[in-house]
C-alpha cells in the first residue's frame, strides 16, 4: 500500500483529508512543517501533501529542505494552498512541488488527483 504524509495545521481539514484517503492509502499526519520534516527523515513516503501556510516551518521551507536531499528526490509533492494566484502557484512549482491544489477543494477531487499521481510511479 502506498504511503502518504499529510502536513496540515488545520485539524478539521486534516481529519477530512485523512478520512478521504485512508481507505486507499497509509496516511501519516503532521501538524506543522517541523513535524513533517522529522517524519520525512524517519520514514519512506510515496507522496507528501503539504499545506503552504503552517507554523514553525512553511510547506515551501519543507520542500526546499527535501529537494536538497538526493535520497528523497523521487518523492512526489503536492502543495495545498488558499494562495491560488498564478504567480504564487508558479513559486510553489519552482520551489520543487510537483502538483498544486487550491483550497477549498472537493475531497473527491483530491482523491482522484492522488490516484493519478501515485499511478505515475
Amino acid at each position: 500500500m502506498k504511503r502518504i504524509l499529510l502536513a496540515e495545521d488545520e485539524e478539521v481539514l486534516r481529519m477530512l483529508i485523512v478520512d478521504t484517503l485512508e481507505d486507499e492509502y497509509l496516511v501519516d499526519e503532521a501538524q506543522d512543517g517541523e513535524e513533517a520534516f522529522q517524519l520525512i527523515n524517519n520514514n519512506q513516503y510515496d507522496l507528501l501533501i503539504l499545506d503552504y501556510m503552517m507554523p514553525i516551518m512553511t510547506g515551501l521551507e519543507v520542500i526546499e529542505k527535501v529537494r536538497v536531499d538526493k535520497e528523497k528526490e523521487h518523492l512526489k509533492i503536492m502543495m495545498l494552498s488558499a494562495k491560488s494566484q498564478a504567480s504564487e502557484q508558479q513559486a510553489i512549482i519552482e520551489a520543487g512541488a510537483d502538483y498544486f491544489m487550491a483550497k477549498p477543494f472537493s475531497p473527491l477531487d483530491l482523491l482522484d488527483k492522488v490516484g493519478e499521481i501515485l499511478d505515475e510511479n
